[in-house]
């Protein structure tokens, strides 16, 4: 009875072990008695108790491997030490099981050796400046190699790359010197352009105070010409109205009859308002006759003169 009870607990735990679930992004390789059986892809599966061995479970997710720095020596003889990552992924769980013992170490020894060989054809300067066409060219050589052992390289980076002491420190000489050489130049076009922008100002200030200046002399010849324009209508205005003051007093001597003694009275008092006291000599018309006449009017702009 016990040695029942004990092959029927036997039998369960050989049947649920023989019960086997894939999981998602995974693939088994499965063996018999030794010998390749198969490759379990994602889902339920059945092997057979005490013949089949799971003999590795692989992963199918892109993977990355961050090797360390390898020393490399550039054509111009600078050595250099360059840090990798592969990004790559199992495309046959077969090969990737029996075609290379440890598929890591041998990509990373094929990474050294590749890296080693592009970097050789290049000298320092073009190594710091070529990241990319490294990368293209690493990641064709490790596709080609790597695919008798299923694996595929999507992609390799150079992470760093390190020079020697030395050239780090005259790099970075280097490098001060070229910001002290672009912050001069910057500072040289902000000076020009400032003293452009200053030259700029006084031209416009000079122009706004030849128009102003401009101006204020056109103002002052247009016063000077409307004062001027005034001082003449008002002259020809005040000649106008002593001529028209003549015309009609001689109007209305004329309409009085006035005689000869009164035409010559007026003419004597027209002389003494030319006169106005202050002249020295005053000349007579020669229609003037008669000395009483003459001594008359003499008096009598002598008396009002004193």
């Amino acid at each position: 009875m016990p040695v029942i009870i004990i092959l029927l607990v036997v039998i369960i735990w050989a049947f649920f072990n023989c019960i086997k679930i894939v999981p998602q992004a995974q693939a088994w390789v499965v063996e018999r008695l030794g010998a390749y059986q198969g490759t379990w892809s994602v889902g339920f599966h059945l092997k057979m108790p005490f013949l089949d061995k799971v003999a590795r479970k692989v992963n199918l997710k892109e993977q990355v491997a961050d090797f360390p720095p390898q020393p490399v020596i550039t054509k111009d003889n600078a050595s250099v030490r360059i840090d990798t990552v592969v990004f790559y992924q199992i495309t046959d769980p077969k090969l990737f099981t029996y075609g290379v013992e440890n598929p890591m170490m041998a990509i990373e020894n094929l990474t050294a050796t590749t890296l080693r060989n592009i970097i050789g054809d290049l000298e320092l300067d073009q190594t710091l400046t070529s990241r990319e066409i490294i990368n293209t060219k690493m990641r064709a050589a490790l596709d080609i190699a790597t695919d008798p052992w299923g694996i595929k390289v999507n992609r390799v980076e150079l992470k760093n790359i390190i020079p020697p002491a030395e050239i780090q420190n005259a790099m970075e000489k280097q490098m001060k010197a070229e910001r002290e050489r672009r912050e001069a130049v910057t500072r040289a076009e902000g000076e020009k352009k400032a003293r452009i922008l200053e030259a700029e100002g006084e031209k416009e200030s000079a122009i706004l105070r030849a128009e102003a200046e401009k101006q204020s002399a056109i103002l002052r010849a247009e016063a000077q010409k409307e004062k001027m324009i005034k001082e003449a209508e008002g002259e020809a205005e005040a000649i106008l109205k002593v001529q028209q003051a003549h015309a009609d007093g001689l109007k209305m001597l004329k309409e009085a009859n006035a005689d000869e003694a009164v035409l010559k009275l007026k003419s004597l008092e027209a002389f003494e308002k030319v006169a106005d006291g202050k002249a020295n000599t005053i000349l007579l018309p020669a229609e003037l006759q008669g000395i009483a006449s003459i001594g008359a009017a003499l008096k009598a702009v002598a008396d009002k003169t004193e």
